[in-house]
């Protein structure tokens, strides 16, 4: 099977070369098609968490949430359909990166509170801290061992009852397969769970008070899953359809709900192509997200490293792409010579993103330990181009 992002290896696959005359077209048969999480959303689908939670057998769910939500009282807008939190413990100290430590300590609320159950309210680090806690909770093993780079990834087992309620439209978490944590080891990667989580409630609501510039860094994360898994080889046509729809829905709101966050149909918009954006992938990503989880395992935000890499991995993937580029500026309302490296230039400069590399401080001196680190990732198996370790330096220090 073509899996995506951080989410372990592919079963057999085979890759054609087109006629020398045409573009070189990479493809990646796939056998097994896999849909979806069961998704609660709409405006006030928060409402639907007290049945969840019964439905799953939880009275003492482990709530997973960062201490900026609670502050800006998006925590208490999510849980009051419940009457509030009540007496349940709240593990609040998600880190902007979730990590191993952070997953222990959650764990060790976890079973410290006698829970059983958890709720994740947050953006993607909260969800994946929470899906990576109830890995934990299933076979409290050192949890590099169900990382897909482990060489024998454990399996996921007997696991706690998982509902999560997204509050960015960005990662798409509540229907990714994985969970990808920056281990001990200085490794960013995934840990694949695709059956862990029980129910998503997506409210749109619960984006309506998130700032401009986390509006537009999640959304241009919503934004890359969905051209970089429509752009991998992997055949996979219903995601394909669903990739293109994610994408018209978050180019034509981005900058609306940027703009003004209080746009009820872009949030609603925006919700929608982030989770779509997700569900694709299990087609594979590509070279974009190889260097933003090497990236990322240094603290940078995922969103905004993926908003910076992906106009020149477009760019650079370009020669690979002739039967993907049509549909892509098509679903975006582009004319049909429209350059998408600079058209996403252009974008990130209206969102106001950092143009590049240099802005986030990253130091050029690492660029060959993070082309090192993208060959080894995952996502680098699905890129439309095969990349060298060269072609990352040059895809680094263009992005700089």
């Amino acid at each position: 099977m073509g899996r995506g992002d951080q989410e372990g290896g592919r079963g057999p696959e085979l890759i054609r070369l087109a006629h020398p005359t045409q573009y070189h077209q990479r493809e990646i048969r796939v056998s097994i098609l896999q849909f979806l999480t069961k998704v609660h959303f709409d405006y006030g689908s928060r409402c639907e968490l007290p049945g969840e939670l019964a439905r799953n057998g939880v009275a003492r769910p482990l709530f997973v949430t960062d201490k900026g939500l609670i502050a800006a009282g998006v925590f208490a807008m999510a849980v009051e359909p419940l009457g509030g939190s009540g007496d349940a413990p709240i593990f609040d100290d998600t880190p902007p990166n979730p990590t191993e430590d952070a997953v222990e300590a959650g764990y060790a609320m976890y079973c410290r509170e006698h829970c059983d159950g958890i709720v994740a309210i947050g953006g993607g680090a909260s969800l994946d801290l929470a899906k990576a806690i109830a890995v934990m909770c299933g076979d409290p093993a050192p949890l590099w061992e169900y990382c897909n780079r482990h060489a024998k990834p454990r399996p996921v087992a007997k696991t706690p009852p998982l509902i999560v309620l997204p509050t960015t439209s960005g990662s798409g978490s509540e229907v990714g397969r994985s969970a990808v944590i920056i281990f001990r080891n200085g490794i960013k990667a995934g840990v694949g769970c695709p059956n862990v989580i029980k129910a998503a409630i997506c409210d749109p609501e619960l984006t309506l008070g998130l700032p401009r510039y986390m509006t537009a860094a999640t959304g241009m994360d919503a934004l890359t899953h969905c051209v970089e898994t429509f752009c991998s080889p992997t055949i996979n046509p219903p995601a394909d359809a669903i990739a293109l729809d994610g994408l018209k829905r978050v180019y034509a709101n981005i900058e609306l709900v940027t703009e003004d966050g209080s746009n009820r149909d872009g949030r609603w918009h925006m919700m929608m192509g982030a989770l779509e954006g997700a569900i694709c992938f299990q087609k594979g990503l590509g070279a974009v997200h190889s260097m933003s989880h090497a990236l990322g395992a240094l603290n940078h935000h995922h969103g905004t490293l993926n908003a910076i890499l992906l106009p020149h991995v477009i760019a650079y993937n370009k020669e690979w792409l002739a039967d993907k580029l049509p549909p892509l500026r098509q679903a975006m309302g582009l004319a049909d010579d429209a350059d998408l490296g600079q058209v996403f230039l252009d974008l990130n400069r209206r969102l106001g993103l950092p143009p590049g590399l240099r802005a986030l401080g990253v130091d050029e001196n690492i660029f060959d330990a993070i082309a090192d680190a993208s060959l080894a990732d995952n996502a680098h198996k699905t890129n439309p181009r095969p990349l060298t370790r060269q072609d990352y330096l040059t895809l680094l220090k263009a992005a700089y």
